[in-house]
């Protein structure tokens, strides 16, 4: 039987394409100032890949306040990251060369981030809208990463399945989530290591990365996944 062609690219946002959480570190020391506490540096880590409201609600468990209080803190980290983003945001090394390649290509594409519509619609011209055949935030799913909704979303929308496709992922977050919805991963951690796991290849740098390694992880990642049960 014929091994299944790579067709589409699902490209994660923060910290993937976008050098960007280091943005996120900032409001977030921000909101910890606006509240009277200090950010506990494991718990930043524990966020990457989380959207803002969770990333405020494990704040608020933390720092032992009411679950009230979660909405309208979210709301303000959301307007200080309206603003730090505004200022312009950096493409991670080799993502902007890699994305304009797939395009140039044929292959569909999909921006799948955890990061809300609002935030996504300031960054988007940085990416370009165009350069996206579907785009999945994480408020326009009712189960964010690391739950597979949003890529399973992704792939209905492009109305592909997830032998088909290849996500490239910087977090434990969001390489779980493509994980579950049966999609080999690239994996290029930005901020916190990543483990080895089946249908996952690690990587240092998308600036290592051209579209003949991009076929050959996709391959090789759906060869792991059969092994184990998966794809």
């Amino acid at each position: 039987m014929p091994e299944q062609e790579l067709e589409a690219v699902l490209f994660d946002m923060d910290g993937t394409l976008l050098d960007s959480e280091k943005l996120w570190d900032v409001g977030l020391h921000d909101l910890a100032a606006h509240l009277g506490f200090v950010l506990n540096p494991a718990t930043r880590s524990r966020m990457i890949g989380m959207d803002q409201t969770e990333s405020v609600e494990l704040l608020h468990r933390e720092w032992g306040l009411s679950p009230e209080g979660v909405a309208a803190n979210t709301t303000w980290l959301i307007d200080r990251m309206r603003s730090i983003f505004s200022g312009g945001v950096v493409w991670q090394p080799g993502a902007r060369e890699l994305l304009h390649s797939v395009r140039a290509a044929g292959y569909r594409t999909a921006l799948v981030t955890a990061t809300g519509r609002d935030l996504v619609n300031v960054i988007i011209g940085t990416i370009g809208v165009e350069n996206f055949d579907v785009t999945i935030c994480g408020d326009e799913v009712a189960r964010n990463k690391p739950d597979p909704e949003p890529y399973r979303t992704a792939m209905e929308r492009l109305t592909l399945t997830a032998a088909g496709c290849l996500a490239i992922e910087d977090s434990a977050t969001g390489v779980a989530a493509a994980r579950g919805a049966g999609v080999p991963v690239l994996a290029v951690p930005s901020e916190v290591p990543l483990s080895p796991a089946p249908g996952v290849t690690l990587m240092s740098s998308l600036a290592e990365v051209d579209l003949t390694v991009l076929e050959s992880v996709h391959r090789s990642g759906l060869r792991q996944s059969s092994d184990v049960g998966g794809v």
